[in-house]
């Protein structure tokens, strides 16, 4: 795009006319419940999902999870301890066909969706990327998931959203996105979870006339997806948070259900970390 194409896109300041705000309404708390919203969650068999959805159900939304696993137990769970629906999908995010029929069927069994969290991700566990074992199908996998498995999902909710005028779409970065980890090696992850982060600051552009697009971005997290690596290393990433220790899974559903609230309604392109502090040093 030429210089004079690109200001031919601005409107002069005098026809200028902002975009019209929300009707701020009720007290924070108010606006912080998910009370009749619905919730579709990726990834939600797993415990930083699992924990997600479990602080949405609380706060009164419709939980609608997909997921490679399927627990029917935990949609018992939810339904029963708070009174929502809850209803688990089983998918492979990497399958554009498949999330498309997925979401359409969540919007048609729930009536509508208002907040999609694009949560599922596989971590990187071989360490250096010369090791034998780090092999080429390995990094491509780690990228369906991670990466296209986020733009499938978004393709298909952001047309929902479009269709209906608004809407939430949360993206699970990662601390790993800002920086390199030390001391182990996970170079694949790294540059999947920047490239999530920068997928969502587009897409706050693209949509922003009909739906907020944002990224939470935890530090070390207590999780099975961390077991595969031994204690000794893991007391480095503790010594090398600010905090000293890593996160529980549900120390980071505050960030979610803010990005997911009437609390936000000007916050959109933004990444939340929930690192302990780590990249503050």
């Amino acid at each position: 795009m030429t210089n004079s194409q690109f200001s031919s896109l601005i409107k002069p300041v005098a026809e200028a006319v902002p975009a019209i705000p929300p009707k701020i309404e009720g007290t924070v708390l108010d606006r912080f419940q998910m009370k009749g919203k619905v919730t579709v969650i990726t990834g939600a068999g797993g415990a930083i999902g699992g924990a997600v959805a479990e602080g949405f159900a609380q706060a009164g939304s419709d939980v609608a999870i997909m997921d490679f696993k399927f627990d029917p137990a935990f949609d018992k769970h939810l339904l029963s301890t708070y009174g929502i629906r809850a209803k688990s999908y089983p998918v492979d995010v990497t399958d554009y066909e498949q999330v498309e029929n997925v979401i359409k069927s969540i919007e048609a069994d729930f009536g509508t969706i208002d907040t999609f969290i694009a949560n599922a991700g596989v971590a990187w566990t071989t360490g250096s990327i010369l090791k034998p074992e780090s092999t080429v199908e390995l990094w491509r996998r780690l990228f369906d998931v991670n990466v296209h498995g986020v733009f499938n999902c978004a393709k298909v909710v952001g047309e929902i959203f479009q269709k209906k005028g608004n809407g939430s779409l949360i993206m699970t970065a990662s601390m790993s996105g800002h920086i390199v980890n030390v001391p182990n090696y996970q170079t694949c992850y790294n540059a999947s979870k920047a490239a999530v982060l920068h997928m969502s600051k587009s897409l706050a552009v693209e949509f922003a006339g009909f739906c907020r697009v944002n990224t939470v971005s935890p530090g070390y997290t207590d999780t099975p997806l961390s077991s595969f690596v031994p204690t000794e290393q893991r007391a480095k990433w503790w010594g090398l948070t600010p905090l000293g220790r890593e996160a529980l899974p549900e120390e980071l559903v505050g960030a979610y259900l803010y990005l997911a609230s009437d609390l936000s309604t000007f916050t959109t392109g933004s990444d939340i970390r929930v690192d302990g502090g780590y990249c503050s040093v």
